[in-house]
């Protein structure tokens, strides 16, 4: 393979924004880290063994993503600033929050002109590349490769653009990113090898590697080798699985993200629905899952055929007499069986490209992160997707490797979020982050400093803006410290003409099954997480209301 051409060493401004970059010192010769950033959509903590896979205890088992935590740190109480793909994707590049870096829904186009961190770090000599989902509209700048997908992306066969070149690639998604990553590690490290053979004596530049799955989004297709998984008995179902919608508040009875009515017959749970009801109109979705068929090999659509036959056949059999309750349970198996199935794609990803560090000699050298955009659903309440401050998809798995920072196994209860994956990667470079940057670095919590977990932040403060979106939640903004959450609803109002709150003890009710907002006996809480938000929401300038945004082009 032709090695890499290698981009100058760069001291200059960026939008205005000058950086720094700290020469190494005798107290710390370490050399600047490549950093491999790997990304899922919407991989819940609920779906990765190091978490206990509730989802599964004891049946899902995600070693490639475990052997990080074991390792390195696993973070348990990470977050996102608003759980829906493009915004949170925005907040990684800019360090700021959606308001701040102007992409608060997926119907809207990130400008990709304004300061990133993969910016910043090419600037200062690191060599910077981007594959796998990108998801914001506008191409990526700031990489000295790209290889993305367009839009969405498709599970089989997908366009990619490589380099602003649009070329169509064989195969399951997932496989074809991991073997993108892989390809260009072995690149990196063959320029790393012959820039050592060169007699002008300077230091290999580092580089920074954004791996980003598609999997585990919806529409929720494995490669056949995951087929066989989950197939020896019924998942757990959630306790909360039957909650009514609006036990919590009225806003709960406005989503569309329910399993037992919302869910697709083929698009998402792979059984014609013709067979079913005959008489019926198909959906929407259920007809453009066509154009999805038609680019799966025909191997791979005798593999589902097979693997799904007989469930198929004996649910047409006797739909006709299932109670709800049973066709809701039905839904959620082979729902969630399916989307285990396809993040086991990307676990498989994250073993290969550890395996291929320590094949290329670059382990020590190099700072792991595995993330996803934010959470997701399985079940709980009864619901699929994204988009709530509740802690199904508020909280993110975060795990970070750096061998020689990190201790081995360590775990973190910081407030940590996807707002301080910029100032981070930049201090770990030994670049002074920009003043506008929201976020915090977590070098501290990373090298286990004392204290470092409590004084990070005390409080995380989340907005979502996307009410008229594909699953109709409400438009909120809330706060969460270690203990408690506060929401607050921006256009649903009460009977005073005032927005509805949502409040939680999360010491006492982790679930969030209890809103206790206008208890007398809790009042003082209410009062004071109240204060709490308005504090954060002027801390990070964060508008009080504006309109609601353009409509969700996620589905």
């Amino acid at each position: 393979m032709t090695p890499i051409p290698l981009p100058l060493l760069l001291a200059a401004t960026l939008t205005g924004t000058t950086f720094a970059v700290a020469p190494s010192t005798d107290d710390d010769p370490r050399p600047r880290p490549n950093i491999v950033f790997i990304m899922a959509d919407d991989h819940c903590m609920q779906a990765i063994s190091c978490y206990g896979a509730s989802a599964g205890p004891g049946v899902v088992e995600t070693p490639g993503i475990d052997r990080i935590a074991r390792e390195g740190m696993r973070f348990d109480r990470a977050s996102v600033t608003n759980a829906i793909c493009g915004p949170s994707r925005a907040t990684i590049l800019t360090g700021k929050h959606c308001h701040r870096h102007g992409f608060a829904t997926n119907g809207q186009r990130f400008d990709g002109s304004q300061q990133t961190f993969p910016k910043l770090l090419q600037q200062a000599g690191y060599r910077t590349e981007v594959v796998g989902k990108w998801h914001l509209s506008s191409p990526p700048s700031g990489f000295d490769r790209s290889e993305v997908l367009v839009g969405q992306g498709d599970y089989w066969n997908p366009l990619l653009v490589v380099d602003g070149e649009r070329s169509r690639r064989e195969g399951h998604t997932t496989d074809l990113i991991h073997d993108a990553a892989v390809a260009r590690l072995e690149a990196l490290a063959a320029a790393d090898a012959n820039h050592d053979g060169d007699d002008d004596g300077d230091d290999t530049p580092p580089f920074l590697l954004m791996v980003h799955h598609k999997a585990p989004h919806r529409n929720w297709m494995p490669h056949p080798r995951h087929l066989d998984l989950f197939t020896d008995g019924d998942l757990p179902v959630p306790d909360s699985f039957f909650d009514a919608p609006d036990r919590r508040s009225p806003a709960g009875a406005i989503q569309t993200m329910r399993i037992d009515r919302d869910l697709a017959w083929l698009y998402d749970l792979k059984i014609d629905p013709t067979t079913l009801h005959p008489d019926e109109e198909v959906s929407r979705l259920d007809r453009w899952m066509a154009n999805e068929l038609a680019r799966v090999p025909q191997e791979a659509l005798d593999a589902y055929d097979e693997a799904h036959r007989e469930e198929n056949a004996a649910l047409a059999a006797a739909i006709e007499d299932m109670s709800p309750r049973d066709l809701a349970l039905w839904k959620f198996q082979r729902y969630a069986k399916n989307y285990l199935r396809t993040a086991q794609g990307v676990d498989d990803s994250v073993g290969g490209i550890l395996e291929a560090l320590d094949r290329l000699g670059l382990a020590d050298d190099t700072i792991v992160v595995y993330t996803s955009d934010q959470g997701w659903y399985l079940g709980e309440q009864g619901w699929y997707d994204k988009r709530w401050m509740y802690e199904p998809s508020f909280r993110t798995p975060l795990l970070v490797r750096w061998p020689g920072v990190v201790e081995p196994g360590s775990i973190s209860d910081a407030l940590a979020q996807n707002l301080d994956f910029a100032s981070t990667f930049l201090e770990a470079a030994g670049i002074e982050p920009p003043a506008d940057l929201q976020g915090r670095s977590l070098l501290p919590v990373l090298r286990g400093e004392s204290g470092a977990d409590e004084t990070l932040r005390d409080a995380a403060y989340y907005r979502f803006e996307e009410s008229r979106g594909a699953h109709t939640v409400p438009r909120h903004e809330g706060v969460a410290t270690r203990d408690a959450k506060l929401i607050r609803h921006l256009d649903l109002l009460d009977e005073r003409g005032e927005s509805i709150l949502e409040l939680y003890r999360l010491d006492v009710d982790p679930e969030e099954r209890d809103n206790l907002a206008g208890r007398p006996e809790h009042a003082d809480l209410q009062r004071r997480m109240l204060e709490r938000l308005e504090a954060l929401r002027k801390h990070y300038d964060a508008p009080e209301n504006v309109p609601a945004s353009a409509p969700d082009r996620d589905i």
